[in-house]
């Protein structure tokens, strides 16, 4: 079975995150939605049919590091969609030109034909989905539904398994059948709680003494909260981040620090991002009216309808010690932010700068951070993500 998870035009309302990645590839309660049709995959189809193929279908310039393989059947699939069962069986049912649509968007459909980016845009829906799915239409929407889709992902993960024992220094508040602690994995003198949702712990990550954690929550691979942090759920750290201070209801996608005091609330954060210390963000204004942010679609500010609302990062953008973040606040891929006040709402990518105004970084000088940065975890800057930074780059004007 060959899959091909698509962007549509919904991508845009994405950005900065999908600046550097396909939609398939944004994380939401434990993994990424990539992952989830892998996982799903692997349980549903894979005995049936035989394993199954994953690639996709986005925007020229980031198809040599997110490329597509086609083969004699294909199933294109929406890359926002939250893979499920229902969802799952519908698509196997397909026969070739049924097309399954959702309020004017397309979900699925199967197809002989080499399908191009701009021709799958032009496909129009023939059946109707009758059950409920969650699509993903704005970066907000990460935050918005983190919760609900990492109770899910954990019911899956951990079902017919057994958790690493939890060590006796910890404070287990609610259901200690709701904390899964994977191989490799260190958790002292903490407390976790899991009244509201359960509780996550990725292979070899650590929580170290005295932090808090309130579910749901999850954190990936190699990462770190460090000493007496404190996380309000609904909260997802991807692999290899280091986190400190209070975090609330956010998303860091991988690989990304926050490692000291300050808050981060209602936030999405890319990857090989750092927040120096003191970082701090607003979520919710001073009159508690609706937050608006940067809407790259229509290329001004938009209301978001939301009374909490943090901000977005793109991947490799950092902020020096101290910065202030205002409520709903865009900052685009390797953009670097430092001094006193507020800077701008929208910081565009490659801005370098703060209150007192911007200057484009150059592009020489951003791979060699990323280089830095992605070194210290045993990493290199591709030659694919060095393209696709330098088509950001020569497409970012910066006033």
């Amino acid at each position: 079975m060959n899959i091909i998870l698509f962007d549509d035009h919904y991508r845009t309302e994405l950005l900065p995150l999908t600046f550097t990645r396909t939609a398939a590839q944004l994380r939401i309660g434990i993994d990424t939605l990539a992952e989830k049709w892998g996982r799903l995959l692997a349980e549903e189809i894979e005995i049936e049919i035989g394993a199954a193929e994953i690639s996709y279908l986005t925007e020229d310039y980031l198809s040599e590091k997110f490329g597509v393989c086609y083969s004699a059947e294909n199933i294109y699939i929406n890359a926002r969609i939250i893979p499920t069962i229902e969802l799952l069986e519908s698509i196997k049912k397909l026969q070739e030109k049924e097309v399954l649509f959702l309020n004017d968007e397309i979900i699925a459909f199967k197809s002989v034909e080499e399908l191009s980016y701009t021709e799958v845009q032009e496909i129009e829906g023939t059946k109707l989905v009758e059950f409920d799915l969650l699509l993903i239409h704005h970066w907000s929407d990460l935050f918005i539904h983190n919760g609900e889709v990492l109770v899910a992902d954990f019911n899956q993960i951990t079902e017919g398994r057994t958790s690493e024992p939890i060590e006796e220094s910890n404070r287990v508040i609610g259901d200690n059948k709701l904390i899964f602690i994977e191989s490799g994995a260190s958790v002292e003198t903490a407390i976790l709680n899991t009244k509201n949702g359960p509780i996550y712990i990725g292979v070899n990550a650590e929580i170290m003494e005295g932090s808090i954690v309130r579910g749901p929550f999850a954190m990936g691979e190699e990462s770190t909260l460090k000493c007496a942090s404190k996380i309000y759920g609904p909260t997802t750290l991807g692999p290899h981040c280091k986190v400190g201070g209070e975090v609330n209801n956010s998303i860091l996608t991988g690989f990304s620090n926050k490692g000291h005091e300050g808050f981060l609330g209602n936030s999405v954060i890319g990857e090989w991002c750092n927040l120096g210390a003191d970082t701090n963000n607003s979520n919710l204004k001073n009159n508690y009216g609706s937050v608006s942010c940067y809407n790259y679609t229509t290329e001004k500010m938009e209301d978001t309808g939301l009374q909490f609302c943090g901000l977005v990062m793109g991947d490799h953008a950092k902020s020096g010690i101290n910065t202030m973040f205002n409520t709903g606040t865009v900052i685009g891929v390797c953009a670097n932010v430092f001094g006193g006040g507020f800077p701008l709402k929208h910081i565009p990518s490659f801005s370098w700068g703060g209150s007192d105004g911007f200057e484009k970084f150059r592009l020489d000088k951003a791979y060699e951070v990323a280089q830095r940065m992605m070194e210290r975890r045993g990493m290199d800057l591709s030659v694919e993500d060095e393209q696709i930074l330098k088509f950001i780059f020569e497409h970012t004007e910066i006033d």
